[in-house]
């Protein structure tokens, strides 16, 4: 016996508590039930919502005409063949459209032709909306993937083009790949917005051995970086890091950075304008001049933004401004 049959019924239940009970069970689940005949006229009907409560006797409701036609047409064919029949269909709704699984059954008699038709109606879009969201999750990791392995691939190249040998080139690209992979950690454990300026900026100088609370003096705006922004920004302040932890003025015990962070209003919405600047010592103005350090800070970063950067290494002292147009940032 099938398992979707009734096999007994215990001498006290009826019919009828059966019947309340399904009733129950089809409003807890949100299904609709419309049994029609040959000719499509509605005999009955259970738990109808919208959009298939009508007035009329169809049993079609305030459905869009074209579903309307769809419908009709799978119960026509259902009659004729006595074959089932499952349909998708979209209602339009407030906040986008609502979804539903039909299901359209032949009611066979003793003699097997079909009597009748069952329609189910299932609302199914709190799972499309799911199903729609994770897709779209999907191609949007699958884009950040593709641009962060561009990253790597242009870190490389660059890398191994101002690298003295092997162990020069691993030293700093793992330094770079670590950078990346800080700055990568702050933008997924924001579900993908990006990440704060300020964070961003004091976790750069800290992966280097520097506690910010003393050698970083950051002042002004902290905009919220979007994704791509988070990425190249971490990457320039991982390089000027590294130089001044090397070369610079975190190389002293008692030596600071100064990071200044500005918005600018400029057509089409306000420009971060970051700064960078520190005091260095004379005898190291010629350090990271003809590294990837100053290719990435001037042409890089700059170019990732659609911004633009300058970098001064003049006797006794560094700046390095970086001005990033809107649309690469939020404002609080």
């Amino acid at each position: 016996m099938p398992s979707d049959e009734v096999i007994a019924l215990h001498p006290a239940e009826s019919g009828m508590q059966l019947g309340r009970a399904l009733l129950h069970a089809l409003h807890n689940a949100g299904i609709s039930v419309l049994y029609q005949d040959r000719e499509l006229k509605t005999v009955w009907a259970r738990n109808m919502r919208a959009p298939w409560v009508s007035d009329t006797a169809d049993g079609n409701g305030i459905l869009p005409a074209a579903q309307v036609d769809r419908i009709g047409a799978a119960k026509r064919d259902v009659i004729a063949s006595g074959n089932p029949q499952r349909l998708e269909i979209s209602v339009p709704a407030e906040d986008g459209f609502r979804w539903f699984q039909v299901w359209v059954d032949a009611d066979h008699g003793d003699g097997g032709t079909v009597q009748g038709v069952v329609t189910t109606m299932v609302e199914t879009t709190d799972q499309k909306r799911r199903e729609q969201t994770l897709t779209t999750l999907l191609r949007e990791v699958s884009h950040r993937s593709k641009n962060l392995l561009a990253i790597i691939q242009s870190i490389a190249t660059q890398t191994g083009r101002y690298s003295d040998g092997i162990a020069d080139f691993l030293t700093r690209f793992r330094g770079r790949l670590q950078s990346l992979a800080s700055s990568q950690d702050l933008v997924t454990s924001s579900n993908w917005r990006g990440a704060a300026l300020r964070e961003l900026v004091s976790g750069q100088v800290g992966r280097n051995g520097v506690d910010p609370s003393h050698g970083l003096r950051f002042r002004g705006a902290n905009p919220y970086l979007n994704p791509n922004a988070a990425l190249h920004i971490g990457l320039a302040m991982h390089e000027l890091a590294v130089n001044s932890v090397s070369y610079g003025a975190l190389s002293r015990a008692d030596g600071f950075v100064e990071v200044t962070a500005d918005l600018d209003t400029v057509a089409g919405g306000p420009a971060l304008s970051l700064t960078w600047a520190e005091a260095i010592p004379a005898s190291d103005i010629e350090h990271s001049q003809k590294r990837f350090g100053s290719v990435a800070l001037e042409r890089v970063v700059p170019a990732s933004l659609n911004g633009t950067a300058t970098l001064e290494i003049m006797p006794g002292r560094l700046d390095y401004r970086l001005v990033v147009p809107h649309g690469n940032f939020e404002t609080e």
